[in-house]
């Protein structure tokens, strides 16, 4: 069965956007497999860019520091939530805000075939309600919430 369209967020602010947030959960893929205490960081430059850097530590919270450096542009530019985003050139991926807290304290970032999710928050934790709604909100747009994975992170 083809599932419609992933629903993107009716707009996004790109500077209140900015800025660090902890990979609170999600779909791991090979390169996330392991990695612990996962942050994106996202810096808006000059040109209308952003740098989005991934910070991670590899299997314990206690293991150094680590961090791939990527570029990510905004593909529609009326609602802001559908980007691109480049760490490895050619390879472009979709970054699609499909929900966002109004008080941009959490983001939902989702992958058109539904094979990859991220949930994202400005703190390292979040409260059980706020994440089993969104949980909800993803199956309402054809994800199965089982195979999010919570990521580990200091609090």
């Amino acid at each position: 069965m083809k599932l419609p369209p992933l629903q993107t967020v009716l707009h996004v602010d790109l500077p209140r956007y900015a800025g660090d947030w902890y990979v609170y959960a999600h779909i791991p893929y090979s390169l996330e497999k392991g990695k612990v205490g996962t942050l994106d960081r996202y810096v808006l430059r000059p040109d209308g860019k952003m740098d989005n850097i991934f910070l991670f530590r590899r299997g314990s919270l206690d293991a150094p520091l680590e961090q791939w450096k990527g570029v990510a542009w905004v593909k529609n530019k009326k609602t802001q939530a559908e980007w691109r985003v480049q760490f490895i050139w050619p390879l472009r991926m979709p970054y699609l805000i499909i929900d966002l807290d109004p008080e941009y304290q959490w983001s939902v970032v989702g992958y058109p075939n539904r094979k990859l999710a991220w949930v994202l928050s400005r703190q390292p934790t979040m409260s059980e309600a706020t994440y089993h709604g969104i949980l909800k909100r993803l199956a309402l747009q054809g994800y199965d919430p089982v195979k999010l994975v919570k990521v580990l992170q200091r609090e």
